[in-house]
């Protein structure tokens, strides 16, 4: 069975984390395409925290490989979390970007379902969400910790089988592009940002979010131009990308979605979102500010798309914060 980075838990356990998030989180929202507390401000993981079970035994250098040898007969019965080296660093929290190292393992068999050390040696660009296995093997962990996860059956879904999951949060990764400034190109939409990194808006009349409305008439082609320039790995084809943008219609620069409004970054995989979005991504670089004018053929065409009329020529500000590549092996 092969396992994608990005894979969530089933709805009966993504309920339970969510029941145990971590306070003040943001929520996780869909892309272009929760958390409760105990006590007000203190992170709480998602997994309840547990000695792991004897003869359950990781071994290997932080960063580095490692082996996990299984007690006979293992199989995990609750969604628990061992801290095996506590980091010193920054507290992990629902909306961090890390680069981190896992490796999954099937409690029946002991075969190591993903490594991510073989296809990306210096870490695996994490978005860290409750909602997802990754993130919550991390969540609340200080930076620098390595963590042992148990998963029972089915906690991907009907069918998929018992794992334990051992992570190791690296470092933590900017939230904004930081790539080298580009000069602004004629004809494009101008954006400024706050100190935040996000794109500046006004609020109308109606309350609608809104940036500058573009001058230049509307193109016909989709039109792509860098604000910043990264210099991280590039992004291919089918890629999952992290990514903060905010979008608007071209004739009136009203905001209809922007992961910055929610709160945190998004992920999804490259052809998972129109096309001329798709664009703006493949090819670009970790790091990179992208402005991509998108008119109806390569977006929505003729469908309405919620706040999106029918034939409207898009415009999106986008922030490539990282990537895990479509061909890591499972």
């Amino acid at each position: 069975m092969r396992f994608r980075p990005i894979a969530s838990l089933s709805a009966v356990a993504a309920a339970a984390l969510l029941l145990a998030g971590c306070s003040g989180s943001p929520d996780q929202a869909s892309t272009p395409d929760a958390s409760g507390s105990a006590d007000a401000g203190q992170c709480q993981s998602a997994l309840a925290d547990a000695p792991a079970p004897d003869g359950l035994v990781v071994s290997g250098d932080f960063q580095g490989k490692v082996n996990v040898t299984l007690p006979d007969g293992y199989t995990p019965s609750a969604l628990q979390r061992t801290t095996l080296v506590e980091g010193t660093g920054q507290q992990v929290k629902a909306g961090d970007v890390l680069k981190a190292n896992f490796t999954l393992i099937d409690t029946a068999s002991g075969a190591v379902q993903l490594q991510t050390l073989d296809t990306e040696p210096t870490g695996m660009d994490t978005l860290v969400s409750s909602q997802q296995i990754f993130g919550a093997a991390l969540e609340c962990a200080p930076i620098g910790s390595r963590t042992v996860s148990s998963f029972p059956a089915g906690t991907l879904g009907e069918g998929s089988p018992a794992f334990v999951l051992v992570a190791d949060a690296i470092s933590e990764l900017p939230t904004r592009a930081e790539g080298t400034e580009v000069a602004p190109v004629d004809g494009m939409p101008t954006v400024s940002f706050d100190d935040n990194g996000a794109p500046t808006t006004t609020t109308n009349a109606e309350g609608k979010q809104m940036l500058p409305q573009p001058t230049a008439p509307a193109p016909t082609e989709v039109r792509i131009e860098n604000l910043r320039q990264g210099a991280g790995e590039t992004v291919n084809a089918g890629d999952q990308v992290i990514v903060q943008y905010t979008g608007a219609l071209y004739d009136s620069g009203q905001v209809f979605d922007s992961s910055w409004q929610r709160g945190t970054p998004a992920q999804f995989q490259t052809d998972q979102v129109v096309d001329g979005f798709r664009q703006a991504l493949e090819g670009q670089t970790v790091g990179s500010q992208v402005v991509v004018v998108i008119p109806p053929a390569a977006g929505y065409g003729d469908k309405a798309q919620g706040d999106i009329p029918a034939n409207s020529t898009l415009f999106f500000v986008v922030d490539i914060l990282g990537v895990q590549h479509a061909n890591m092996a499972g």
